[in-house]
């Protein structure tokens, strides 16, 4: 049974969906320290002028955590958003025909960036059509506030016998710790995949949004480099 985590984020890029694909159960971790200028509110989507950042406004006071950091609504960031989109997707294949989510993300009053990521998360998946389920931290009880201890309680929670990391977590995880948990610990090594863009030379690490505007129906087979 693999287990994969990961702090939720707005309109993740390919790699995150590879990760959720790769994992029998997937968690989205709202109950850690949110980070400001990341990727937990903003994401990036490819124009005819380059790369442009795609932000929801937050109101954030450290150290709060993501599920306690609340949107700033004052801000036109909906409207804003869903006209970038259509300034710069309307002439890709699968505008028209795919992601309805988007009208609730541009009309709902969402208050917090933990509930309007984790909604846009599991919209996503389903769009892709990745089977994986996916868990809110906040709702499935509590956890040891140390990472490792943290992600070993997550994993035994579904009695899991592997943890899934990013490829970052070589850097800071105590394997040690895990497989005295009798935990194996695999990282992702994910290969980023060349597909059809708008606007001329392939812009890797944009929100998957732009694949699956782009590609449709091949978005998963080409996340995963089965095309």
């Amino acid at each position: 049974m693999i287990i994969a985590v990961h702090q939720p984020q707005y309109m993740p890029w390919l790699g995150y969906f590879d990760k959720i694909a790769a994992a029998d159960h997937f968690v989205l971790l709202d109950t850690v320290q949110f980070k400001k200028n990341e990727w937990q509110n903003r994401n990036q989507i490819k124009t005819a002028q380059g790369k442009q950042w795609f932000t929801v406004p937050v109101t954030y006071h450290f150290p709060e955590k993501i599920h306690q950091v609340r949107i700033n609504n004052a801000v036109g960031w909906q409207e804003n958003q869903q006209k970038s989109l259509q300034a710069n997707y309307a002439k890709a294949p699968f505008f028209n025909n795919s992601l309805g989510f988007l009208d609730r993300v541009f009309a709902d009053s969402w208050e917090t960036i933990s509930e309007l990521n984790c909604f846009v998360v599991k919209e996503l998946v389903r769009a892709l059509g990745i089977s994986t389920p996916i868990y809110i931290a906040s709702e499935l009880g509590d956890f040891p506030d140390s990472p490792d201890e943290r992600l070993i309680g997550i994993t035994k929670h579904f009695c899991g016998t592997i943890y899934l990391a990013g490829s970052g977590g070589r850097q800071y995880m105590d394997l040690d710790k895990f497989r005295r948990a009798g935990i194996e610990v695999l990282f992702q090594e994910y290969h980023h995949p060349v597909y059809p863009q708008l606007f001329g030379d392939f812009e890797p690490y944009m929100s998957v949004l732009d694949l699956l505007f782009n590609c449709g129906p091949a978005s998963l087979n080409i996340l995963r480099g089965n095309e």
